[in-house]
């Protein structure tokens, strides 16, 4: 017997029995209900078999495989412990054993049983998935390598994708199986879990909407769909979602209890949060977290600074700025708080205020950082300041921050309007790197700085220095465009 779904690479649970109705009294047959997914009614008839004295040949790992579908993993584990020690042991249950101590959270007890078992696709996936449990990258690299291109192992590597936070490439083996096997509803599940992980809130609500029209009353999905309502409005339309939930978890989705718990906790804003996160903490991975951030909005401000930091990291200025201007009056000499402030203001587009607090900061190395140049650049070009942020690149040392923050200049001044500087940033450019990128620039620059010219926005005299920029580039479309600029300079009289 193999344990053919007992994969770790469905580790995110998404289970659905169809449980029918018997019609007669005719007692079903094992493979009948195995096949309807019936692990209830296929353990209730072992164990009838085996209380009357019709015992079939390997009952108890019958018996193990139901249990382990239906999340009863020491059951599970009991029958399959149970079945290593009998004579002629089949190695295949080693690796079922093995299964089940992943599921209980028993990594080494698993790793021993998984190379007790004889070498099979399914011993690969567990020691790969062991491998990043354990953290061990050199066994992870040499597991992954064994893996082929089959749907158990495809999907193996795609929880392991998402585990490590490459939400994209989870996405694109997820969607490739789909594409053969439009039957296999619950990855829909897997792709719009990935897309909430990724923040596309509606696409997840639109792909998990595939699999609850035929799966309506998914514990998973429908808890999925809440957290989607939680981004998307508030805690309220969140938690409308779980109420469905809340009575009516079925035995076999006992864990969905405790993740209900947990969300209701956040939904309602940190109520309860102290009587239900810490028995939590060692069973749902962002119990620890949610924790944490509940004992970080204590009026403190170790826990605000925390709290802001927490949601610079996220690029959640807004969020940022609310933590950080509840305690502004005690920093206003702090050069790190400043530095952080003109940050969150200058990405939030109030590039003003980012301007004055980068110019309260006194720490020359600080001031000499790139992050602090590029930032004030850009400021002073959103506050119509383009010469000091020229200025800024006069007074560095040529190199690849320097040359970074040229292209900055070059085209946050073309953005705004400010040609006459994005052509000079653009000029420099194109001569350290014969980019046809920057001559594109610098040409449109060029052009723009005429048609003010002509406007009546630039001074005339600016002409000048136009035709000398354009002259410095080797670009056939130069002669053409300096015989115009001169031609218009001759009909009005302008001196170039």
């Amino acid at each position: 017997m193999m344990l053919s779904r007992a994969k770790p690479a469905v580790g995110r649970g998404v289970q659905h029995t169809d449980k029918r109705k018997k019609k007669g009294r005719k007692i079903p047959k094992l493979e009948e209900l195995l096949s309807k997914r019936d692990f209830t009614g296929a353990i209730t008839l072992l164990e009838f078999k085996r209380h009357v004295g019709e015992e079939e040949e390997d009952t108890n790992l019958w018996i193990g495989y139901c249990a382990f579908h239906l999340g009863d993993y020491k059951r599970a584990l009991e029958e399959y412990e149970n079945a290593t020690k009998e004579e002629n042991c089949n190695s295949e249950v080693w690796v079922n054993l093995a299964c089940t101590y992943f599921f209980l959270g028993m990594y080494k007890q698993a790793e021993a049983a998984g190379f007790k078992a004889s070498k099979s696709r399914l011993q690969n996936r567990l020691l790969f998935h062991l491998a990043h449990k354990f953290n061990d990258e050199k066994k992870l690299m040499s597991f992954h390598q064994n893996l082929q291109d089959v749907t158990e192992d495809q999907l193996s590597l795609a929880s392991i994708h998402y585990m490590r936070s490459h939400y994209q490439e989870a996405i694109d083996i997820y969607k490739r199986i789909l594409l053969d096997n439009r039957e296999y509803l619950a990855l829909n599940v897997y792709v719009a879990l990935c897309y909430y992980k990724l923040d596309y809130y509606d696409v997840s609500q639109e792909v998990l909407a595939v699999y609850l029209q035929q799966i309506p009353d998914s514990t998973i999905a429908l808890n999925l769909k809440a957290c989607n309502h939680f981004r998307l409005y508030n805690g309220r339309a969140a938690e409308a979602e779980l109420k469905s939930l809340m009575d009516n978890a079925s035995s076999s989705f006992e864990f969905a209890k405790e993740l209900i718990r947990h969300n209701l906790v956040v939904f309602r804003g940190g109520e309860g949060a102290l009587q239900v996160l810490p028995p939590l903490v060692d069973v749902i991975p962002e119990a620890r977290l949610n924790l944490v951030i509940y004992y970080l909005r204590q009026d403190t401000i170790p826990g605000r600074q925390c709290m802001a930091s927490c949601f610079f990291l996220l690029k959640q200025f807004d969020d940022v700025l609310i933590y950080l201007n509840s305690f502004k009056s005690y920093f206003y000499n702090d050069d790190i708080f400043n530095f952080n402030y003109a940050q969150a203001k200058a990405a939030t587009g109030n590039t003003s205020e980012g301007e004055e607090a980068f110019l309260l900061i006194q720490s020359e190395k600080m001031k000499n950082d790139y992050i602090y140049l590029s930032w004030l650049a850009r400021c002073y070009i959103m506050n119509k300041k383009p010469r000091l942020a020229w200025e800024l690149y006069l007074k560095m040392e040529t190199s690849g921050e320097s040359f970074s923050l040229l292209q900055l200049i070059a085209n946050d001044c073309y953005k705004m309007g400010q040609f006459y500087y994005s052509a000079k940033a653009f000029d420099v450019l194109e001569r350290l790197d014969p980019n046809p990128e920057y001559w594109e620039g610098k040409r449109g620059a060029c052009v723009g700085i005429f048609q003010m010219i002509i406007a009546g926005r630039e001074p005339k005299e600016t002409l000048r220095e136009v035709l000398h920029l354009l002259r410095s580039t080797g670009n056939t479309q130069v002669e053409y465009m300096i015989r115009i600029m001169k031609k218009w300079a001759k009909e009005n009289r302008v001196s170039i």
